[in-house]
């Protein structure tokens, strides 16, 4: 299929950012077009218990808030696409943007909205055994490890909330940590030392994966002590890793200006990058909060500031 679709604002991205950007520009009669990516609707899809949206007095599920912000979304006359967004040219307006099944947006505006992905341990093992123990989702597969011993590597919200979760599958929880104090939020350190499933080792590194081959399954996994570099081997059919996320920018490489990790630039309280016209919101340009609200709001300012730059240019 090759079609080209010209529009005021291309949304590039789904969840928070993107989904409250094209509800903004679809009410102010931008008729937005948003190509949702590899994982519609971001993270939250892949986070069961929300607790921390505005609005809600119960806990509530982030698939479910996703969907209801798409419906939303839709309802003021966003225009969807189930595709990925693989070419973009910042050099003139309309920008241009190509996808997978051959569509090309002429846009006035485009909104970045991408989010981040799970950050991996990068270690040979690792790569061997993801998919048959390793996971970096444990509401995705927290399921699969009913009664077992599993680990979860990380120090942070991410981290706790999952060796949380995964209580409700396992036997025992192990969290392990580089270091000798957590990052997460206090409450759920609470919850997390209170809870009698749950075993932190302090200041050790995963070294290594160990398991079978036939058939292809983790066992055990060696850690390393950061302090005195001694080894030991912990008993584990599963392993969560979260140690944090990567922004997905690498589409926009040398197209637009980002820091020393990867996370788009934008002026000072704005969402507008050094492209004018083009605007960045949510994880892909937020290290600091990385929350679905803060998240959301970047959205709404991206879809304002869009409005703004196309009536003053157009």
């Amino acid at each position: 299929m090759n079609k080209t679709i010209k529009t005021d604002v291309l949304i590039i991205g789904s969840g928070p950012a993107g989904y409250t950007a094209a509800i903004y520009a679809a009410r102010a009669n931008l008729k937005p077009h948003l190509v949702s990516g590899l994982e519609p609707g971001g993270q939250l899809t892949i986070t069961t218990d929300v607790e921390n949206y505005p609005g809600f007095g119960d806990v509530i599920q982030g698939p479910w808030l996703m969907e209801q912000m798409k419906e939303q979304a839709i309802k003021v006359g966003t225009e969807f696409h189930h595709d990925i967004v693989n070419n973009v040219n910042f050099d003139e307006i309309p920008f241009l943007a190509e996808t997978d099944s051959g569509l090309t947006f002429n846009s006035k505006s485009i909104i970045i909205a991408t989010g981040a992905q799970a950050r991996w341990l990068n270690l040979d093992s690792e790569n061997k055994y993801k998919g048959f123990g390793i996971s970096a989702c444990a509401t995705c597969d927290g399921f699969f490890f009913k009664d077992q011993n599993i680990i979860v590597v990380g120090g942070g919200n991410s981290a706790v909330e999952e060796a949380l979760y995964l209580t409700n599958f396992a036997s025992k929880v192990t969290l392990v940590h580089r270091r000798d104090k957590l990052r997460a939020e206090k409450i759920l350190q609470e919850r997390l030392f209170k809870h009698p499933k749950i075993e932190v080792i302090w200041n050790h590194t995963v070294e290594e994966f160990i398991g079978s081959d036939e058939p292809l399954s983790l066992k055990k996994i060696k850690l390393k002590n950061t302090q005195s570099d001694d080894e030991k081997i912990v008993d584990a059919t599963g392993a969560f890793i979260a140690i944090g996320h990567d922004p997905s920018t690498s589409l926009f490489k040398e197209k637009i200006k980002m820091d020393n990790e990867n996370y788009i630039i934008t002026k000072s309280d704005s969402t507008e990058t050094n492209v004018k016209g083009v605007f960045a919101a949510g994880d892909v340009k937020d290290k600091v909060f990385r929350q679905a609200v803060t998240a959301a709001g970047m959205g709404c300012m991206a879809a304002l500031e869009a409005e703004k730059f196309i009536a003053e240019n157009f």
